[in-house]
C-alpha cells in the first residue's frame, strides 16, 4: 500500500505540502494558533489546556509564553517544566522533543522541516523534515536558530542569537554562526 503524503511527512520522507489532508491540518493548526495566541493575557490553566489539546505531550507546569507559532503542533513534546519566551517558532513536520526543565530565549526558532539540496525536487515542491531533540535542563538565548536533524544534549546552554548546525553533547556551551563548542559547562 502506498503510504500518504501526510504519512511521508511523518516519516521524514520527501512528501508534497499541497496535498489536502496536509493543507486541513495547517488550517487546523492555524484555527488553534489564533486561539493561542489570543490567550496572552488568560490563566495559565486556560493556556496549558490549549496546548494539551493541539501538542503530542505537555509536561506538568511547561509554559510556552503567546505569541507562538508553529507547523503542526501535534509533532510537539515539551517537558515538565520547560518554558519557551514569547514569539518563538516551531515548523514540527516531524518530532520536536523538548526536555523537562529546558529554558528558551524569546525569538528562538526550531526547524524540523528540510528542502532537498538538489534542484528538482525542490522544482517538483518536495519537501522533508528531519526530528530534532532538545535535553533537559538546556537554556537556549533569545534569537537562536535550531535547524533540522540537530540533537542538544541535557544541561548544554545554546548563547542568544546562534545558529545550531550540528549535534551538541551534554553539557556544552556554544554560541556563533554556525554555533561551536565554548566550553563544557561547570556545574554549581
Amino acid at each position: 500500500m502506498d503510504k500518504s503524503e501526510k504519512q511521508k511527512m511523518l516519516a521524514g520522507e520527501l512528501y508534497l505540502p499541497g496535498d489536502p489532508e496536509i493543507q486541513a491540518d495547517i488550517a487546523a493548526n492555524k484555527e488553534w494558533m489564533a486561539r493561542y495566541n489570543a490567550a496572552l493575557a488568560a490563566p495559565p490553566s486556560e493556556r496549558r489546556a490549549l496546548l494539551v489539546e493541539r501538542f503530542a505531550h505537555v509536561g506538568a507546569e511547561a509554559v510556552i509564553r503567546p505569541p507562538f507559532f508553529c507547523d503542526y503542533g501535534f509533532n510537539i513534546s515539551i517537558g515538565a517544566g520547560a518554558f519557551m519566551n514569547f514569539n518563538c517558532v516551531i515548523l514540527d513536520v516531524c518530532s520536536v522533543s523538548i526536555g523537562d526543565g529546558t529554558q528558551i530565549g524569546p525569538a528562538v526558532q526550531i526547524y524540523a522541516a528540510d528542502h532537498p539540496r538538489e534542484a528538482e525536487p525542490r522544482r517538483q515542491g518536495l519537501e522533508f523534515g528531519r526530528p530534532v531533540v532538545i535535553g533537559r535542563n538546556v537554556w537556549i538565548g533569545g534569537g537562536a536558530i535550531i535547524v533540522p536533524g540537530v540533537t542538544v544534549g541535557d544541561d548544554a546552554v545554546i548563547g542568544a542569537g546562534s545558529v545550531v548546525t550540528r549535534d551538541v553533547p551534554p553539557g556544552t556551551i556554544v554560541a556563533g554562526n554556525p554555533a561551536r563548542p565554548i566550553r563544557k559547562r561547570s556545574e554549581g
